[in-house]
């Protein structure tokens, strides 16, 4: 059974919905404690718990089979979460993704794979998986969406040119990308990124 922390508004008053999702040995805890610094007093927000701690074992530069089954099974575990806020009525453009490091990996991969109008997606430090960047793999439109993706230069875990291969995917298939790299930022969540989700992705 997936463990799923919520906080925030509750699901039958809430008008937007945010998926947040943590990084290798994170937690939802952890990510879900972002959201005081976030725009989100209108949110209902949910943060899935890797069994682990991660997401898929290997680098997410690692050949996809490599990370298989875990990649596939947490890549289900977002689409499940969205297919229930469905039901429950909201919208894609409803539903806003956001994600550190190899959360932000995961989101990235899994809005490239599902792309639509989705409310806004974050991705603190990411960049879509696999060993190499194939556009064929990814179908859909974003039809607009705003992405955020800020990334440090450099960053041990994710290189600049993987970041900009995303950037590149995404806005192939139609999302708004704010891309920002910040030199020697580190592996880290900074006040300035915060600063601009805000006003790029949480305004009302």
């Amino acid at each position: 059974m997936q463990e799923i922390l919520t906080a925030g508004k509750r699901l039958d008053v809430a008008e937007k919905v945010l998926i947040m999702v943590h990084g290798r040995g994170g937690s939802a805890e952890d990510i879900l404690s972002l959201a005081a610094e976030l725009n989100t007093v209108a949110f209902a927000l949910i943060a899935p718990q890797a069994k682990g701690n991660s997401w898929y074992p290997q680098s997410f530069l690692a050949p996809r089979e490599g990370n298989e089954p875990f990649l596939s099974d947490s890549m289900k575990v977002l689409g499940d979460i969205v297919e229930d806020l469905e039901e429950k009525g909201f919208s894609k453009s409803q539903i806003f993704l956001l994600g550190f490091s190899q959360g932000a990996c995961l989101t990235l991969e899994f809005a490239a794979s599902n792309a639509a109008r989705f409310g806004g997606i974050v991705a603190f430090t990411g960049g879509v998986i696999g060993d190499h960047v194939d556009h064929r793999n990814y179908n859909g439109d974003f039809d607009g969406t705003p992405i955020f993706i800020g990334s440090s230069d450099p960053d041990f875990h994710v290189p600049v040119s993987r970041v900009k291969e995303s950037t590149t995917l995404l806005e192939a298939m139609g999302a708004k990308v704010t891309e920002i790299i910040y030199p020697n930022m580190g592996h880290t969540i900074s006040r300035q990124e915060i600063a601009a989700v805000n006003k790029l992705i949480f305004h009302d």
